[in-house]
């Protein structure tokens, strides 16, 4: 699986296009469609998994399902359980405390997750937005270092990480 990432927006929101052959997935269609529309318009589409609901991670949605078609992913109308898409295999995780509809999309056979602003490299998403739970966060930080340390993070915000470097870097997850 090959993974491209897609800055949009004024908070530089990574937008991830996931690609197995001619098929692909889109997670966080933040902003600027267009630059988005023209990273997968060679590929078939076939899911858009939406991290949470904060505006940066989903300006683009309604104009990425519109043209696509594609079914969308998303909290509530998930369950923590293996998903399989086409050639995609993904476990869905809630990682609730950034927000009350925080999901993490761990890709086993491809060693990473996408994890929106649950975690970023060297720190952890705010819990001071509307539905940002300190008590929460602190669980599915307990949760997801049970979880391979080679395990590569892919954030909603700034540079790719492994779980690995931010149990040796990141004060949140000591």
């Amino acid at each position: 699986m090959e993974v491209k990432t897609i800055v949009t927006g004024v908070l530089e929101e990574n937008c991830y296009l996931l690609i197995s052959g001619k098929e692909a997935i889109i997670v966080d269609p933040g902003d600027h469609f267009e630059i988005i529309k023209k990273a997968y318009q060679n590929y078939h589409i076939l899911a858009i998994l939406i991290t949470h609901h904060h505006f940066d991670h989903i300006g683009a949605l309604q104009q990425v399902k519109e043209d696509t078609h594609a079914q969308v992913l998303e909290y509530p109308h998930l369950e923590e359980k293996q998903y399989q898409i086409g050639p995609f295999t993904f476990e869905v995780i809630f990682t609730k405390g950034h927000s009350k509809d925080s999901v993490t999309y761990y890709f086993k056979e491809h060693n990473c997750m996408f994890v929106g602003d649950f975690i970023f490299q060297n720190s952890i998403g705010r819990m001071d937005l509307e539905g940002g739970n300190e008590e929460e966060m602190i669980q599915s930080i307990e949760r997801i270092k049970t979880y391979p340390s080679n395990t590569i993070l892919y954030p909603g915000h700034g540079l790719s990480t492994t779980l690995q470097e931010e149990k040796e870097h990141n004060i949140f997850l000591h």
